[in-house]
């Protein structure tokens, strides 16, 4: 049977909010039902009028749970996986003293299969059906990445990172063999099942103009692909970039001379950004990624929101795993809240969930695919049990409105509040979890022995 009803409190977005009482950028069914048909959405609603037309369907019933569009993430590093949580060090540092370390093992396919099955299971674990990512520059890797991510059917943009300078030889390519490297990923792995590729020059610290040069070739070439980089993390990268490219007037400029900016460039960080830049933004309808967790664990600074929204531009949020320090968008979300409360700005339960469903969706340019529960999307969903934890189900007992149990699933969830996950209609974290025990059980006696 390839019909299944998903029954429960079906909350979906249409529109970004402007307030929190604003009811017409959502819709709401109390006893709401979606249904599935070979990978898409045919149909939202209330339950009572589904059922009915639908009555060969599976059911399977999630109440008193929600049902929400899956959680996209468009900013994260997967070979940093097993770096999450590295102690004491601002970006430069960090990047030295762990990263381009941890990055060098995924010239090895074992270890890059390995990792890449792990970050994808982390990610569907907490409610991650979609997300951006770069890979090490080991054409190894974005091999891994894409299987990994074909093997669970998910949706998933990624791509090599070339960087020739100002990173250990081991990780460096050149500008040539970055170009050659990429062409070969985009031919085999763009367009291919659920994948899109990401043209991927790590920052301008880590990329001469001739591998600047070869990326704005790979943009022209490929204007079917995503391209992503890092601007304006931290004021000492932000010198050091500015210093290389002495005829570039600020850091955005290094990017725009080189023709990388358009509506598909997505761009880490963009903490300290002056007005103009902003605005070069704005025009070019390039992407600002919000990294809140990552931005506070590295001590790098406060994205100013309201400032991107004054002029126009377009933003989207990510955990930037591994300087991000959880693969959860909910916990993000949490993070985000309080670094823009801090400076004054509000952002309400409902404007954190359209954030990481369908406004991540539109910053993607893929709103008619994922991002919401609407008919003819494809079937990325996910459940939440916002009493999932102790703490949580007692303070569940005081709540009497959607916006608060929105908000404490945010500020107190984390995977334990993911009940279920579906990519392209199939249960995914139940399948997972299943496997969990079983990896545990065969680690005991080494821990014992040890």
């Amino acid at each position: 049977m390839n019909k299944l009803i998903l029954r429960g409190r079906v909350l979906t977005f249409v529109e970004e909010p402007t307030s929190i009482d604003d009811q017409s950028a959502y819709n709401y069914f109390e006893d709401g039902a979606v249904l599935v048909e070979d990978g898409k959405i045919v149909d939202v609603g209330e339950y009572a009028a589904i059922a009915p037309v639908a009555a060969d369907a599976k059911i399977v019933d999630h109440r008193p749970n929600l049902i929400m569009p899956g959680f996209i993430d468009t900013h994260l590093h997967f070979p940093q996986t097993q770096a999450i949580a590295s102690y004491g060090a601002q970006l430069l540092e960090w990047l030295n003293t762990y990263i381009f370390v941890e990055e060098q093992k995924f010239s090895s396919t074992a270890h890059a299969d390995f990792i890449a099955g792990r970050f994808m299971d982390e990610l569907l674990r907490n409610g991650t059906t979609s997300a951006v990512a770069y890979c090490s520059v080991h054409r190894e890797s974005v091999d891994a990445y894409f299987t990994a991510a074909e093997q669970r059917g998910m949706l998933m943009i990624g791509g090599k990172v070339m960087m020739d300078r100002n990173a250990p030889d081991a990780l460096r390519d050149t500008p040539q063999s970055g170009y050659d490297d990429t062409k070969a990923l985009i031919a085999k792995w763009h367009g291919r099942g659920r994948a899109h590729y990401a043209i991927s020059p790590r920052f301008a610290i880590t990329s001469t103009p001739g591998q600047m040069e070869m990326s704005q070739a790979l943009v022209r070439e490929h204007p079917e692909c995503y391209v992503q980089t890092h601007l304006s993390e931290n004021r000492d990268e932000i010198a050091f970039a500015t210093s290389l490219y002495p005829s570039a007037r600020d850091y955005t400029d290094i990017y725009a001379g080189y023709g990388l900016l358009g509506e598909k460039m997505l761009l880490g960080h963009c903490i300290f950004l002056s007005n103009r830049e902003i605005s070069v933004l704005a025009e070019t309808k390039s992407v600002a990624v919000f990294c809140p967790t990552s931005n506070l664990f590295l001590g790098s600074g406060l994205f100013d929101r309201d400032r991107f929204r004054s002029l126009g531009a377009r933003i989207s949020v990510a955990t930037d795993v591994g300087g991000g320090t959880s693969f959860s968008m909910l916990e993000t979300m949490s993070e985000a809240y309080k670094v823009l409360h801090v400076q004054g700005q509000r952002l309400s339960p409902f404007a954190s969930y359209y954030m990481m469903t369908l406004g991540n969706a539109r910053a993607l340019g893929l709103e008619d695919r994922i991002g919401s529960l609407r008919t003819g999307g494809d079937a990325d969903i996910v459940v939440l049990d916002s009493k999932a934890k102790p703490a949580m189900e007692l303070r569940m007992r005081t709540a009497t409105t959607l916006a608060e149990e929105l908000f404490i699933l945010q500020t107190m969830g984390d995977d334990r509040s993911v009940a279920e996950v579906y990519v392209a209609g199939k249960p995914m974290k139940s399948r997972i979890e299943t496997t969990a025990p079983q990896a545990k059980a065969r680690a005991l006696p080494e821990l014992q022995s040890a």
